[in-house]
């Protein structure tokens, strides 16, 4: 059997492998503390789920507008226009199976063979793969620890080329945590004009920010920015969604109209019950968030504390989402290896950094109990120590 050759070009998801076999050594009774999946550890709120109940209980069961029910299309461009200070409605608006699909909806309209997609290193692994899947060529660029792994304007600039037509941005960062400032911002925008290409900056962390960090969207950075922005979004990690597979893309018009075009022949609307929820999530009370945000900014510096205190370890603190990127390049392995050798040795799951382009680098999901991070880091200051 032939298969397509696009799919010999995309790499597996090294995230979901991982949090697989830790997931299946737990069922086979083995005590595994888990750092793997960037997936919030609280149930969804109770007024969210509630509301897909009675989506449930009032027949929304049927086939709705491939584009997403109006009602949470209105939803969307409200909070963006509120908390972002863009200007969208909803005919800038598509709802999509996840964030992920988002992008992959986006990359779908908008990528051609021959166009090239800047992506700053470190990268969520999704994004070159998306990139080849649509023919297009990812051009990536290194950042530094240094420079809070962040790519400069400068860096930007470098890296386009006559083929150039997306820059992929993301902030709050996975895997790093990191969070542009306002003013950095502001100076990739710049650029983003001057030389006229787009850019889709992925938000879906843009609730979990600590220490006074503050998130501006890109697109609010000037009306000419604006023209060229589209945002990826989605409930699943502020909201605590991830199995509702709610996510969104806003831009101009025209690519949710090719978006929409691309849905209604691939998975049609989104769960229609499900977008309920999604609706009660951006109109109720978003106490919720709040409550997690601290959670995570409590075991954030938890984490952190325990790992900077491990020799041989190295890590920026991040300024939001819940992950540390750890330099592992002291220990002489690569991260799959390391990653490997920790799993079966101190039953302890982390994700190696090849998957996110950096080969000596690890990253750990602080996404989960206060006592897991105990007694994770206790096994993996041990690990550490019988490898130095």
């Amino acid at each position: 059997m032939k298969l397509a050759a696009r799919v010999s070009q995309v790499t597996p998801s090294l995230t979901l492998a991982i949090d697989a076999k830790a997931k299946a050594m737990k069922r086979n009774g083995v005590d595994v503390c888990s750092f793997s999946a960037g997936e919030p550890d609280f149930d969804t709120p109770d007024h969210i789920k509630q509301a897909a109940v009675a989506a449930l209980q009032q027949g929304k069961t049927r086939y709705g507008p491939a584009a997403g029910e109006p009602k949470l299309r209105d939803a969307i461009a409200h909070k963006l226009q509120s908390d972002n200070n863009l200007c969208y409605s909803a005919d800038n608006i598509i709802v999509t199976n996840g964030g992920k699909h988002s992008l992959y909806g986006l990359m779908m309209a908008l990528i051609e063979p021959g166009d090239e997609v800047i992506i700053p290193v470190p990268f969520w692994v999704s994004y070159p793969e998306m990139v080849k899947l649509a023919g297009g060529t990812p051009v990536m660029v290194n950042t530094t620890a240094e420079a809070h792994y962040k790519i400069t304007p400068d860096q930007l600039r470098q890296a386009i080329t006559p083929k150039t037509k997306l820059f992929v941005l993301n902030s709050p960062s996975n895997p790093t945590g990191m969070v542009y400032t306002p003013n950095e911002i502001r100076a990739i925008a710049q650029v983003i004009v001057e030389k006229d290409i787009l850019v889709v900056s992925d938000e879906i962390y843009e609730k979990l920010l600590y220490d006074g960090a503050e998130h501006l969207s890109i697109g609010a950075a000037s009306p000419e920015v604006f023209d060229r922005t589209i945002i990826s979004h989605g409930f699943a990690k502020a909201y605590s969604m991830t199995g509702w597979r709610v996510g969104y893309l806003a831009a101009p018009v025209e690519i949710i109209k090719a978006a929409t075009k691309i849905q209604g022949h691939s998975t049609s609307n989104v769960c229609t019950f499900a977008q309920y929820g999604a609706i009660a999530a951006y109109d109720g009370s978003q106490e919720c968030v709040e409550q997690m945000r601290q959670a995570f900014a409590e075991r954030r510096q938890a984490i952190f504390d325990l790992i900077t205190a491990m020799p041989g370890l190295t890590c920026v603190k991040p300024d939001g989402a819940f992950y540390l990127l750890i330099n592992i390049s002291k220990f002489g392995m690569g991260s799959l290896e390391f990653c490997d050798q920790l799993l079966t040795e101190h039953q302890v799951a982390a994700i190696p950094g090849i998957a996110f382009g950096v080969d000596d680098h690890i990253r750990l999901s602080y996404a989960t109990d206060m006592t897991t991070i105990e007694r994770g880091m206790e096994r993996l200051a041990m690990f550490v120590k019988s490898k130095l």
